[in-house]
């Protein structure tokens, strides 16, 4: 269907270069836009503004990290491995 595939293109996301990461090997960016997201929410709660500004960092870390890491719940994460 013409119309399902046009929306699923529309709902893509690519995460655009963050030259603090310029290397193949994005988990650093992965992981550092995890928390900044996490962060993010936990400062707009606390200030009581608007949480929908933070959806930048969860598009960044959904486009950058391995979708298998995705079947974990996010809190449950185990970054020992990387950072």
């Amino acid at each position: 269907n013409l119309e399902e595939k046009e929306t699923k293109r529309k709902d893509t996301f690519t995460a655009p270069f963050d030259p603090r990461f310029p290397f193949t090997n994005q988990t650093r960016n992965c992981y550092q836009n995890y928390v900044d997201y996490y962060r993010c929410l936990n400062i707009m709660k606390t200030k009581g503004k608007d949480m929908q500004k933070c959806e930048w960092y969860h598009k960044v870390f959904k486009s950058l990290c391995p979708s298998s890491w995705a079947l974990t719940s996010d809190h449950n994460w185990d970054w020992n491995f990387c950072c």
